[in-house]
């Protein structure tokens, strides 16, 4: 049964789940700006959110956390330098998502999020 179990899991398991939001993390801080399904998004979205809050701290156990969570390092030198001094006196709400309609492939919703 899958009582009181409200995740999304966007059709994957925990291991690939992890990495698309990642993935979606990293090529939204590398361009401010990506294209993606309403689903992914409304995902990605919290995460995104925690994730400059982290780096508004500035702290070198934030940036050991944030170096733990990517890839690569440019990633989160961007998240420190650039993104969370931009945001330090904005108190969440970091992103914003704009319905683009539907891929003509498989007509699922599209939307733009970006960076505010």
């Amino acid at each position: 049964m899958r009582h009181r179990k409200n995740k999304k899991t966007l059709g994957r398991k925990t291991s690939a789940r992890k990495a698309l939001l990642r993935d979606l993390a990293t090529a939204l801080f590398t361009y401010e700006k990506i294209e993606t399904s309403m689903g992914r998004a409304k995902v990605a979205r919290p995460v995104i959110e925690k994730l400059i809050t982290t780096a508004k701290k500035n702290t070198l156990a934030a940036r050991r956390e944030l170096l733990g969570y990517f890839t690569t390092d440019q990633t989160v030198n961007k998240l420190f330098e650039v993104i969370g001094p931009r945001y330090q006196s904005r108190n969440g709400g970091y992103t914003r998502m704009t319905k683009l309609g539907q891929r003509q492939g498989d007509s699922a919703e599209t939307v733009l999020i970006e960076l505010v």
